[in-house]
């Protein structure tokens, strides 16, 4: 059985698999790790469509079978026309009456965009869940961070670069926590927290992307020690948030001060030393 990814054969070799259902399972779990997704199947020539029953499909023996064809998308395809189908339900969201809006909630729930953004983005899909019940969170402050993450997808390495002021920033703050915490100022030492966990959790979304849309280099031997640091600043990063859930002041401010902000940044330095130079991937979004 000749297997085609794309139109091109694919290095497979097959080993026990009896079925369809058999060698697709391995290659979904491959081309996840890889940053695609299936979107089309094809045997022996003849399109797998909706009328097609999945189960007959994927439950059909390999010596039936001549030629397997597979087409993929990207995940940050996938991602990014999924934000702008979002940006879009929010001008919709706007334009309706206030007694429309909660049909269009319970429809919009239901929706394609909706499922793959719970599926890969489960802090967006709550916050589109809020601003569409009525929350507390308005649908423009929505709008602006769906464009953040759009941002994020579509121009990585340069949302990466533009981060620097805002890290400086952060680093700034942590370094001044610990005298914050002993004076009293307990409005901005939430803040510097919660500056602290955005900026975290937005250089960890920037990198997944630089990394499955191939803007990392594979050349370095280093990779094994880069990735010793992203689970050193990950299991910091937890150590900070159960200190201050805690009040734990003592910890918090040694934390900060001594490890966050100097881990942050050489974090940050890591990841533009590790990435390649701007370019795409051969198969880059």
């Amino acid at each position: 059985m000749e297997i085609r990814i794309d139109g091109k054969p694919a290095d497979i070799t097959l080993d026990n698999e009896k079925n369809i259902g058999e060698i697709m399972a391995g290659l979904e779990a491959w081309l996840g790790n890889s940053g695609y997704r299936l979107s089309g199947l094809s045997i022996n020539g003849q399109a797998v469509n909706g009328s097609s029953s999945m189960e007959e499909i994927f439950t059909r023996d390999i010596n039936s079978v001549q030629t397997l064809e597979i087409f993929t998308s990207s995940l940050a395809e996938l991602t990014a026309e999924s934000l702008q189908n979002l940006l879009a339900d929010i001008k919709i969201f706007e334009s309706m009456k206030f007694e429309e809006r909660a049909d269009f909630f319970e429809n919009w729930k239901e929706s394609s965009a909706a499922n793959f953004t719970a599926e890969q983005m489960p802090d967006l899909y709550k916050i589109f869940v809020n601003s569409f019940s009525g929350g507390e969170i308005n649908p423009q402050t929505a709008f602006s961070i769906t464009e953040e993450r759009l941002r994020e997808v579509t121009a990585p390495l340069q949302e990466f670069l533009n981060l620097k002021p805002l890290l400086e920033e952060t680093c700034t703050l942590l370094t001044d926590l610990p005298l914050d915490i002993q004076t009293g100022k307990d409005a901005k030492a939430a803040k510097t927290m919660q500056i602290f966990s955005g900026v975290s959790e937005k250089i960890l979304r920037v990198f997944k992307q630089l990394n499955i849309q191939g803007f990392l280099s594979k050349k370095e031997n280093n990779e094994d020690s880069f990735n010793v640091m992203l689970n050193e600043f990950l299991n910091l990063a937890k150590e900070i948030l159960a200190a201050y859930e805690k009040h734990d002041t003592v910890l918090l401010g040694d934390l900060a001060e001594y490890e966050a902000a100097p881990m942050l940044n050489k974090l940050y330095t890591a990841i533009l030393n590790y990435s390649s130079e701007l370019k795409s991937s051969t198969r880059g979004a």
